[in-house]
């Protein structure tokens, strides 16, 4: 990756920690689910509104590194009026793109998704982009106890 993408990517991670989207509660929300890093301290609750097989509204609360906060922002962004099947694709092609090495196996089109593609060279930060998203596929399977990376 070059040095002006890379800066680019930092950028978009940083704007949508200090300005993150869709961060707050859903009041009428169908799925719920509460999700925790314990090494690090991040922590998020993932709201989402389902209408048949469609995520018709999602959004986010919690409070968590630029890392953990980016990613659960963008996610929200990328949710919004998928088919819960595309749902359960986006989570594998972001699962495979930020654990595994680059490649035909973790080739996806995950849009803005990839800004957090250079996660994978910092092992310890992984679970800081993925706890949104697997507190996200907690919420769909409505899980009462909260999720934990560890």
């Amino acid at each position: 990756m070059t040095g002006d993408l890379r800066d680019l990517y930092q950028e978009v991670i940083f704007d949508h920690y200090k300005r993150p989207r869709n961060c707050g509660a859903l009041e009428d929300a169908s799925h719920h689910a509460e999700g925790h890093n314990p090494l690090c301290g991040d922590h998020v609750t993932i709201y989402l509104k389902v209408d048949g097989d469609v995520v018709r509204d999602v959004r986010f609360e919690g409070a968590g590194c630029a890392i953990a906060t980016a990613s659960a922002s963008l996610m929200t962004e990328a949710l919004k009026g998928r088919k819960l099947a595309d749902v359960e694709a986006l989570f594998r092609g972001f699962h495979d793109m930020v654990t595994e090495a680059p490649g035909p196996a973790a080739s996806h089109d995950l849009g803005k998704l990839e800004v957090l593609a250079g996660v994978r060279e910092f092992p310890a930060r992984v679970k800081c982009a993925t706890l949104a998203w697997h507190t996200l596929k907690a919420a769909l399977a409505k899980r009462q106890q909260p999720i934990s990376t560890e």
